[in-house]
């Protein structure tokens, strides 16, 4: 090998090196990838779009990472970017206007995020977006005019949500869109509405949803069967239904229309018509009945008054307010007012809906401003001047007893009088009672008169104070030469026992009464 050789291999092998490798920029952020006018920041727990990405990228990866929150001038330097790649982050929302310096931006993936609404104004600035990837989210509802600001949008990937409810402007000005998918949602219906913008369309994916096959569907099979099957494959025409249960795991397809049918709703409200106090709080059901669930909808009937404040009302559960405009739920719509004042009072009406009709049934609110509470003022004002002899008359609804009839005075004062004397007579059975109850005699031992009977002697004072001191019951002197009743007089009735403490056979001595002397 001549001399040098292996220095000029080494440095052929170095150039060759560098032309393989892709040129790094200097303004590439740290720990990214940066090659041409591509950048590479994925899987790199990052929680915000990093800082000194050159201006001239194309190419933007930032999936697998943490991001949370789409900072408002994040994407700013970037108006060249034309592919956006934020799948597999955590984002909750989409500010408005998030990729407004974006114009020329043709495929954006949000795939698997928390995304669980979207606003029309978050996409707007995207008139050139071809591709949005907005499967596996969060998603429930997609309301009128979503998707307005994406005219030139191609293909729209909205699987494996949570969508049940596709309003019928959802999907209003994708005039382009070639490919919708819908599957793997929460689906029960679709109007026919909702696919008319659509007129580009060539796939359409309904699978796996949870259709409810009713009157609101037989578009769906006609439209199939007519001319909408060209836009699914053979595997996207099993559209199964999961209720009602007779025709679960049938597919739409192979059921007739007379089979598939809707109960218009009925409503019941009670009472239907109700009066409260100012300051209360009050709740109405509107109890609604139909096939499939009807919608249940609140709304206060204005009058034709300027100035009139409007009353706040809302559908328990944190629905909007009426006050003009209306609230929505299924099955039992529960009217909530709270602190009820005099511009609630009116007409109400609840209506409830569903694909096979409408109805709707009054409700009228009658407010009591009796018992609105009087503010109190800093000094009442003179007691107004008025002829002499005259009374004044009261104002209506007073429970003063001058503004009473003269009859209704007259039965007051009876009534009064009745429960007087009622109330005296009470008074004096219970003084009666009371007497009888310290005449009768008491138990043995209470009240009890003890007699001595002092036969071997006179009873003398000494006598009589020393037993009081023993015992505390007075003693008396029995004369036995003035009896009440002679003797034998009395005689025991034949069908007393004996007395306690004699024998059988020994006869009781009648009892005799003496006059008593202290």
């Amino acid at each position: 090998m001549a001399p040098g050789a292996p220095a000029l291999l080494l440095l052929l092998l170095l150039l060759l090196l560098l032309l393989l490798l892709p040129p790094r920029t200097a303004g590439c952020p740290a720990a990214c990838r940066c090659y041409s006018a591509t950048v590479e920041c994925g899987a790199l727990r990052l929680r915000v779009v990093p800082l000194g990405i050159p201006p001239g990228t194309q190419t933007l990866f930032l999936q697998d990472n943490n991001i949370a929150r789409l900072e408002p001038g994040a994407l700013a330097p970037l108006a060249a970017l034309r592919r956006l790649y934020l799948h597999n982050n955590s984002l909750r929302a989409l500010e408005a206007g998030a990729f407004r310096a974006q114009p020329r931006l043709l495929e954006l993936a949000l795939t698997s995020n928390r995304l669980r609404a979207l606003r029309s104004s978050a996409f707007a600035g995207l008139a050139q977006l071809r591709v949005l990837y907005l499967a596996g989210n969060q998603l429930a509802r997609l309301l009128d005019f979503t998707f307005l600001h994406l005219p030139r949008l191609q293909e729209l990937h909205l699987q494996e949500n949570s969508i049940e409810l596709l309003e019928d402007q959802a999907l209003a000005g994708l005039s382009s869109l070639a490919l919708l998918d819908l599957s793997r949602n929460q689906l029960g219906t679709i109007s026919r509405e909702a696919l008319q913008p659509l007129a580009s369309l060539q796939v359409l994916r309904l699978t796996e949803n949870p259709w409810r096959c009713d009157c609101a569907l037989h578009w769906l099979g006609a439209w199939i069967k007519e001319g909408g099957q060209r836009l699914l494959t053979s595997r996207d025409r099993k559209i199964m239904c999961a209720e009602p249960p007779r025709l679960a795991l049938q597919s739409l397809l192979d059921i007739s229309h007379s089979s598939l049918i809707c109960i218009p709703p009925s409503v019941h409200v009670q009472p239907l018509e109700l009066t409260a106090n100012l300051g209360e709080d009050l709740r109405v059901a509107c109890q609604a009945s139909g096939y499939p669930q009807p919608l249940v909808t609140w709304r206060k009937v204005l009058q034709p008054r300027e100035g009139r404040p409007r009353a706040q009302a809302q559908l328990e559960g944190g629905a909007p307010g009426l006050g003009g405009h209306s609230a929505s739920d299924t099955g039992s719509g529960m009217l909530f007012l709270t602190n009820i004042t005099l511009a609630h009072a009116g007409k109400y009406e609840c209506e409830a809906s569903n694909a096979g009709g409408a109805a709707r049934v009054p409700f009228r609110l009658l407010v009591n401003a009796s018992r609105q509470q009087p503010q109190q003022p800093a000094q009442p004002p003179p007691p107004a001047a008025r002829p002499a002899g005259r009374e004044p008359r009261p104002e209506a609804g007073s429970m003063a007893f001058r503004a009473l009839g003269l009859a209704t005075q007259t039965a007051i004062a009876a009534a009064i009088a009745l429960l007087a004397l009622t109330a005296l007579l009470l008074v004096a059975m219970i003084c009666r009672r009371r007497r009888r109850r310290k005449k009768a005699r008491g138990p043995p031992g209470e009240g009890a008169l003890f007699v001595n009977d002092y036969s071997d002697g006179p009873c003398t004072f000494a006598q009589l104070e020393e037993l009081r001191d023993e015992c505390g019951h007075e003693m008396f002197v029995i004369n036995r030469s003035k009896p009440l009743f002679a003797e034998g007089m009395a005689e025991a009735p034949a069908d007393c026992g004996p007395t306690e403490g004699t024998g059988p056979g020994l006869r009781v001595p009648p009892p005799v009464a003496y006059e008593i002397h202290c």
